[in-house]
């Protein structure tokens, strides 16, 4: 990344290990949809790290919602600046599970109830994620790229 000083050798690149911890223990992630006319989105919510992927729910009649109904493509972000994670990819509509609802009861203290028309239910395997510590950042900078099949190592 020319003009951002980054090191071109690979030490102090972040293990996938590392970005799997931060997700796992997250509260909040930002999701980051496109409304139709292009601009961008981003909302907070609750979700997890599960089997390789992030699953998080949203109202079907919520920006998000309409916009990702209209626009699988989407970029998740944990709320720190200072150890950063960022995910891209697309997302996909799921069915909640029983052992999706214990993992968000166990994490929120709150059970989402299957086939109660609360939300949508998505799981955001990535294709690209980006990871690094902001007071290292020219050298911890980490691209990791999955194949779509591949990224639900955790």
């Amino acid at each position: 990344m020319p003009g951002y000083g980054i090191s071109e050798g690979e030490e102090g690149l972040l293990p996938w290990s590392w970005a799997v911890e931060r997700l796992a223990s997250s509260h909040n992630y930002w999701v980051a949809t496109t409304r139709p006319d292009g601009a961008p989105h981003a909302m907070p919510v609750w979700g997890l790290w599960l089997d390789g992927a992030v699953v998080f729910s949203t109202s079907p009649l919520s920006r998000k919602g309409r916009n990702l109904a209209r626009d699988p493509r989407v970029v998740v972000h944990l709320e720190s600046g200072d150890e950063l994670v960022v995910l891209e990819g697309r997302v996909e509509e799921i069915e909640l599970e029983e052992r999706i609802a214990d993992a968000y009861e166990e994490k929120y203290d709150y059970r989402p109830s299957p086939g109660h028309p609360e939300g949508l239910w998505y799981r955001l395997r990535p294709h690209l994620a980006y990871a690094w510590i902001e007071r290292d950042y020219s050298r911890t900078a980490t691209r990791f790229t999955f194949e779509r099949r591949d990224a639900a190592t955790s």
